[in-house]
């Protein structure tokens, strides 16, 4: 009997929404879909006029999406810098923290952030606490669904 390990793929891919090409947008608005209106019976508008402000970060494993993300300039949905729409397709495998907390770094990188506000569905607060963020406000009901906002402070 014998074993062979395998080697996997990962990449990590930012861009603006001006540099998307159409099978990627088309890719993360699916996966939006899939997420957000399917899987979480949330009826609302996810193609709200900020992705055209965003950076949309995406993890590839082997070319198959597993997880997305997009970091929000100040001004647009917060009047801080924000990131919105985590998505991890394959879930127990670490890949929603790691394009989480990529997409802090980019949001440090690229908009110089000192602070991040998100608004989380409530029963992902614990994820969002692993990163660091802490709970602003009490919860509240958002889109049909439990919300509550939560903020990183750089040390």
């Amino acid at each position: 009997m014998s074993s062979t390990t395998i080697a996997h793929s990962e990449t990590i891919i930012c861009k603006p929404f001006s540099k998307l090409t159409l099978d990627e947008l088309y890719k993360i608005l699916r996966l939006r879909s899939e997420v957000f209106i399917v899987e979480q019976d949330c009826v609302y508008q996810d193609v709200d006029d900020n992705d055209q402000d965003a950076l949309h970060l995406w993890m590839t494993i082997d070319g198959k999406w597993v997880a997305y993300a997009r970091v929000l300039p100040a001004g647009t949905y917060f009047d801080e810098i924000g990131i919105g729409r985590v998505i991890t397709l394959e879930r127990g495998k670490g890949y929603g923290l790691q394009i989480f907390r990529e997409a802090m770094n980019v949001a440090e990188k690229y908009f110089k952030a000192e602070s991040i506000l998100i608004r989380a569905q409530l029963q992902a607060e614990h994820f969002y606490e692993k990163a660091g963020f802490f709970r602003v406000g009490e919860p509240f009901m958002y889109e049909g669904l439990m919300h509550v906002d939560m903020r990183w402070k750089k040390a």
